[in-house]
């Protein structure tokens, strides 16, 4: 699942949000340019642009962020101590969500994946398609504002390749396969840098393939080549990098050339997920649920495959819906994606997927869309009804303790959005230096409660 969409704040009547905060960054001494504030909430130079042109409201607690960083009075930005219009509970704390979280990880790691580690990969893939080892050494050297010293910025050699593409050599399709399976497997255990560092050979492999291939093998490389943008769209959505508009338009042309349903599908939702980023969640919806009734409705033929990315596609589009503040939409793609999934015969996961159709995946969907909701409330049962262990990667583990963080701090619990916080680093530690983590966790900072280790965890993830 993606960040939630702005959350509305009222402010003063006579106060311009856009050049408030325009002529405070311009202000700073030295000047703060766009690109540096955006990378310090967490989000990119584009966006700040829109916030400054007052076409986006920033979620309530990047506001705080971003007044604590241009040394902003909350009251300037007419910000109040607890987002407007959102619930606040004091029940006491139930016994399931009570303190640290504790951190049940299911093994996932076989003899043969340890033996094929990153570095291991990232050597065959350069030597395969003959990538320079300037794209590599500059990807691992590029330290962003905002980050942990020594932390890499997972996208930067991703976006360069794309803009400056890699010379490479076509490769055997089965050597392709392999490649792009241990890329797949990176993302599901959230080693995003060690991914944003092999794609862009893999992306240049698969390219130089399909470009030599005709007939069949030429689909087949094909939908290798909209696989691996699947991927790099899933990295740089994660990332919040404006690149996602990028690879996602090229994955859904890759996955066209292709001709087969499910990566159509694969590729329609990032590319969706791209466009609810950039402020057009009703059009994603259009996208995601056309895309989904090509894929088979009630009572029609459809393969495992095209059921669990349909699934996919109408979660996706419940959570877009409920962005865009359409409650009635949300819960009927919600029930309709459940309903498409009890049609899945088994719920293996053998694709190459990387969201299944699992009830677990299902109930997670559901917290995140009553987040977006502002109904909070709502999604304390799913997320009761979920055992982290039961899900199948880091990231997606990760994703669990991400969403019920926010729904902690969207009920006023820091104690509790604090204990989920600690398990999305316990879990995958990328994970916790996401822009939109660390802005979660900067406001817990910068609120008026102080929790033992917070700070330290936060300056630990690049928080502060």
């Amino acid at each position: 699942m993606s960040v939630h969409g702005a959350v509305p704040v009222p402010r003063a009547a006579m106060v311009d949000l856009g050049a408030l905060i325009r002529s405070r960054r311009n202000a700073c001494r030295p000047r703060m340019t766009q690109a540096k504030l955006g990378d310090a909430v967490g989000y990119s130079g584009p966006w700040v642009c829109r916030v400054e042109k007052n076409e986006l409201t920033p979620p309530w607690e990047v506001l705080v962020r971003i007044a604590s960083i241009l040394d902003i009075s909350p009251a300037a930005l007419g910000l109040v101590s607890h987002p407007p219009g959102l619930p606040i509970s004091h029940e006491p704390a139930r016994s399931a969500f009570e303190g640290p979280p504790t951190i049940s990880v299911a093994p996932h790691q076989t003899p043969k994946d340890q033996e094929d580690d990153p570095v291991r990969r990232r050597n065959f893939l350069t030597g395969a398609v003959g990538l320079g080892g300037a794209l590599v050494a500059g990807s691992t050297s590029a330290v962003a504002i905002g980050r942990p010293a020594g932390a890499v910025d997972p996208v930067a050699a991703l976006e360069a390749a794309l803009f400056r593409p890699a010379v490479a050599a076509p490769m055997p399709l089965n050597r392709l396969l392999l490649a792009l399976v241990a890329a797949r497997r990176d993302f599901r255990e959230a080693r995003y840098e060690s991914l944003g560092v092999e794609l862009p050979a893999l992306i240049a492999a698969a390219e130089a393939t399909r470009d030599e291939l005709t007939g069949a093998l030429r689909d087949k490389a094909s939908v290798m080549v909209a696989r691996s943008y699947v991927l790099a769209s899933e990295l740089t959505v994660k990332a919040h990098s404006e690149a996602a508009w990028v690879t996602a338009d090229r994955a859904l042309r890759a996955a066209r050339d292709g001709g087969s349903p499910a990566p159509i599908g694969e590729a329609a939702r990032v590319l969706a997920i791209a466009m609810r980023r950039s402020g057009r969640p009703h059009t994603a919806v259009e996208l995601l649920t056309n895309t989904a009734m090509s894929l088979g409705g009630e009572g029609g033929s459809s393969t495992q495959s095209t059921l669990t990315v349909r699934t996919s596609l109408l979660l996706t589009a419940a959570y877009s819906a409920a962005v865009a503040g359409d409650r009635s939409s949300a819960l009927d793609l919600a029930d309709e994606a459940d309903e498409t999934a009890g049609r899945l015969p088994s719920m293996s996961d053998t694709s190459l997927f990387t969201v299944s159709a699992s009830p677990e995946q299902r109930a997670l969907y559901r917290v995140g869309i009553h987040n977006a909701l502002s109904t909070p409330d709502d999604g304390i049962a799913y997320a009761r009804s979920i055992r982290p262990a039961q899900l199948p990667t880091a990231e997606r583990r990760a994703r669990f303790y991400t969403d019920t963080a926010r729904m902690w701090h969207r009920l006023d619990d820091p104690r509790r959005t604090y204990a989920a916080l600690r398990g999305v680093e316990q879990q995958a530690p990328e994970e916790a230096r996401r822009p939109s983590v660390r802005a979660l966790t900067a406001s817990l900072v910068y609120s008026s409660v102080r929790i033992p280790g917070l700070k330290e965890y936060a300056v630990r993830t690049g928080a502060v």
